[in-house]
């Protein structure tokens, strides 16, 4: 059988906790930045956790089955 692959996409949008979860950027952090307070753009820099209902398929998309 051959080997399960990881998407070269889902390697640069996520990443995996050591508990297993998986996190990503918030949207909205690519441009327009002269618009946007310093508040805004520091709270859509963190990292937040993926919702149950996307965790399944980011996973799959990972390699983690």
């Amino acid at each position: 059988m051959p080997k399960m692959k990881k998407k070269s996409a889902a390697k640069k949008r996520f990443k995996v906790t050591g508990s297993g979860k998986i996190r990503t950027h918030k949207a909205g952090i690519r441009h327009n930045f002269e618009n946007m307070s310093g508040d805004k753009k520091r709270a859509k820099s963190k990292m937040i956790d993926v919702s149950d209902g996307h965790e399944k398929v980011a996973k799959r998309l990972m390699g983690m089955r």
